[in-house]
């Protein structure tokens, strides 16, 4: 079958494969969620012909998945950025990270966690030195909250799912997945070294895929004294391609913290956590040893 036949086909996935169409496509959208915005970088990044770039950029454009924003008049010069429709496909790219990691990379079991050398431990390390992507989260209210606090280091820990008692959430057989219980002690051990957090010159912030009104529940709950983002559409954890596993239906986060310096860049990862509380702990020496006297 022709690529022309499969964009007229009465198929939700033909049509779509008609638009995203062949893996450069995938991995343009994946570098441009994570903050590669020009046509240069992206070439350098992609190691893709000046060419074949300029083609799949142009049937992106075309087909509504990225806009191009001027930053230069003489010569003209764009950003390409992701319109609404190009980001409603980065639960797509989570989805594909989430099968070629457990079932390619993998053995094929569910888990909420890596091994210490994996090339997902390596990849979530390899961290050190990006500047976190220009995204907004929704915070407890809904209201969108940037994950790096402005001119401020910021610890950002993130979580498979935490829920007040009696909340429905954890899905059938949670806590027999590797790596998925702990959340709660987490963040009531953040809650309780907060105020040594903020002498060392840190905000703290949680991120899960939860909704923010299931997050708001819990952070009343545990008395948070930090706020608890929504990374439910998945725009950070696209954009750092973060770790990530499936569980009742939705993408978790595995657990990771990352330390993010006053320009929102990564000076330190812990992946894999595998003590919840010590891990904390182990945060606040790197916060007292990363950031300058």
């Amino acid at each position: 079958m022709r690529r022309a036949d499969l964009a007229d086909a009465d198929c939700g996935i033909a049509q779509a494969l008609g638009v995203l169409e062949d893996w450069w496509t995938f991995l343009i959208v994946r570098d441009v969620a994570g903050g590669t915005t020009r046509f240069d970088a992206l070439q350098r990044e992609l190691g893709v012909s000046r060419r074949a770039l300029t083609e799949r950029l142009g049937a992106l454009v075309a087909h509504g998945v990225l806009e191009r924003r001027p930053y230069s008049q003489h010569p003209p010069r764009y950003d390409y950025l992701l319109t609404r429709k190009g980001e409603a496909l980065l639960p797509v790219l989570l989805a594909l990270q989430d099968w070629g990691t457990r079932h390619l990379m993998g053995d094929g079991e569910l888990t909420a966690t890596a091994e210490a050398g994996s090339a997902e431990a390596r990849r979530a390390h390899q961290l050190v030195g990006r500047r976190l992507p220009d995204v907004s989260l929704p915070g407890p209210d809904g209201l969108p909250v940037s994950p790096a606090a402005a001119g401020e280091w910021t610890v950002l820990y993130f979580f498979p799912g935490a829920y007040a008692p009696g909340a429905a959430g954890y899905p059938p057989g949670w806590g027999e997945i590797p790596g998925a219980r702990g959340c709660t002690v987490e963040s009531a051990t953040y809650a309780d070294r907060y105020a040594d957090f903020r002498a060392a010159g840190a905000q703290v912030r949680g991120v899960s895929t939860q909704r923010p009104d299931q997050l708001a529940d819990f952070a009343a709950y545990a008395r948070l004294p930090f706020p608890l983002l929504s990374d439910q559409d998945g725009r950070l954890a696209a954009g750092l391609l973060l770790p990530t596993f499936r569980a009742g239906g939705v993408a978790r986060l595995k657990r990771l913290t990352l330390l993010v310096d006053a320009a929102a860049v990564v000076r330190a990862v812990q992946f894999p956590v595998t003590d919840p509380a010590g891990s904390v702990d182990e945060m606040l020496d790197l916060v007292h040893r990363s950031r300058p006297a």
